[in-house]
């Protein structure tokens, strides 16, 4: 017996793709009023979204190729961001040593001068000197290396970043399908018609929509193919970025980022409590999009650049944990893969009824191209609703006065029976939200089965509940970080837990 599918749905916008444009664009898009249905082929952020550095930052080295809109624009949304979701994004004092082999020390004093300056007078500190022989930096670092420069960037948990979006949609009225993959897409009068298809189930849903996003990341182009419309001038140029994990290099809370010798930069960034994550590459990719892995040459490149600065030298041995993405660039005919811009172009075409499609962009401005791509389908739609996300927070992020530390020593008092970690944990991944997820629990045997690293099966409850995570790998390596810590038996005890309970197949 065949898998019947759903009544046909009538919508103003369909999404296509739930990385962080596209459920940036719901978001907003939902906010202005707008009947929004958001479809995703996998899991939110489960490929380009969920495999960055991590880093809310103006790209202190797009300065260097003299990119200064896009650094004041970056600098400007840093800003924002710290504003409305403080839980997970949150400031970082990174340390830049001095090589003196590779950038002469006025150049650097002279671009943290001016990335200061781009981002006008905010909450962050500026730039300062730093003498590494007294500095906790310095320890860590090998002997040769007497000074370094401090300066202000953010930190940000990517993934959950997708998913608040794809929440505060939700809230608003957005319609949001996870595991639902968009296999047509036809013009048809003034509307578009797109047949859905679950992944587990076969199920469709014909949509008949005013407005199409294609928000695809490394597969805009096949949507567009799947539309019936040609290539737009713009393109992609999928980049690959790997990284590595390796236990705590160091016992103090300031990042590094290192000059390397062939012009990059190397980030070390402290990483969930005891570990290190370290990278990037950038890797011309020319195969199809999907997932990817780090390979043997991309873990020496990096070793080798941290084995530059660190006393203690790494080798692959080492890693305890890789990642790798492919990052969907404007192609802008760089010669070099580092070198190609991280800026976006919103390509809207109106030859029937309007699609919109994004090309490049980086997760810092996700919210400006956001707004900026429903104010372009603000005419062909009918959209009256004016501009809103800079000023309203995502879902955890209602801290008065954005002030986390505050929050968190209120939290303190009121859980005092969750250990520091855990509490901590809470406060940085949920915020105000975190009220829901510990409703009812007054003790550690509250939180209900213990998976391993902290995870108890009340937070893998909230997760399937409020944030669609289906599988173990939804929730240990996108809405938390606890693959880490977890063992295999835990892994497997979790699974059975979402297979009875949950539903995973």
């Amino acid at each position: 017996m065949g898998v019947k599918d759903s009544a046909p749905r009538t919508v103003d916008l369909l999404v296509i793709g739930g990385g962080i444009n596209g459920t940036g664009i719901a978001r907003d898009a939902a906010g202005r009023g707008l009947d929004v249905l958001l479809c995703e082929q996998d899991d939110l952020a489960a490929h380009t979204s969920s495999a960055s550095t991590k880093l809310i930052h103006g790209g202190l080295r797009y300065l260097e190729h003299r990119d200064f809109r896009l650094v004041r624009q970056s600098l400007r949304e840093r800003a924002v961001l710290l504003r409305i979701a403080p839980h997970i994004v949150w400031p970082l004092r990174f340390v830049l040593p001095h090589h003196a082999g590779l950038r002469p020390w006025w150049t650097i004093r002279l671009g943290l001068f001016l990335y200061d300056r781009l981002g006008g007078r905010g909450p962050l500190p500026p730039c300062a000197s730093v003498d590494l022989g007294s500095h906790a930096s310095g320890r860590a670092l090998q002997g040769r290396y007497r000074r370094a420069f401090e300066y202000s960037d953010c930190w940000v948990q990517d993934s959950r970043l997708v998913v608040l979006n794809a929440r505060d949609a939700h809230v608003r009225g957005a319609e949001v399908r996870t595991r639902t993959e968009c296999v047509s897409l036809a013009p048809s009068g003034s509307t578009w018609t797109a047949v859905l298809e679950d992944q587990g189930s076969g199920e469709r849903i014909t949509v008949e929509a005013r407005g199409i996003v294609n928000a695809s990341g490394p597969w805009v182009g096949r949507t567009r193919a799947l539309a019936g419309g040609a290539q737009a001038k713009q393109g992609v140029r999928l980049i690959k970025g790997s990284h590595i994990v390796v236990r705590r290099l160091f016992d103090h809370a300031h990042p590094y980022i290192f000059q390397t010798g062939d012009g990059r930069v190397l980030f070390a960034i402290p990483y969930e409590e005891d570990y290190t994550l370290l990278g990037t590459t950038d890797v011309e990719f020319g195969g199809a999009p999907g997932p990817v892995e780090i390979t043997p040459e991309e873990i020496d490149y990096i070793c080798a650049a941290a084995n530059l600065y660190f006393e203690t030298p790494m080798t692959a041995a080492d890693v305890v944990w890789s990642y790798a993405g492919i990052r969907p660039l404007l192609d802008d005919h760089a010669e070099n893969a580092s070198e190609v811009t991280r800026d976006y172009v919103l390509h809207l075409d109106q030859a029937s009824a309007p699609m919109l499609s994004v090309y490049g962009g980086k997760i810092t401005t996700y919210r400006r191209l956001a707004e900026q791509a429903v104010d372009m389908l603000a005419e062909p739609l009918g959209v009256n609703g004016s501009r809103w996300t800079a000023d309203a927070p995502l879902p955890g992020g209602d801290i008065p006065g954005a002030d986390i530390g505050e929050f968190a020593a209120q939290c303190t008092a009121r859980y005092s029976w969750l250990p520091e970690g855990l509490l901590r944990h809470c406060v940085r991944h949920y915020g105000t939200d975190m009220h829901v997820l510990l409703n009812g629990c007054g003790s550690i045997d509250g939180l209900g089965e213990h998976f391993g690293a902290g995870l108890y099966a009340a937070e893998v409850a909230y997760l399937v509940e409020h944030e669609w995570a289906r599988t173990a790998d939804d929730i240990l390596w996108r809405r938390t970080r606890k693959g880490l810590g977890v063992s295999a038996g835990g892994v497997e005890r979790l699974r059975a837990y979402l297979r009875d309970r949950c539903g995973e197949r």
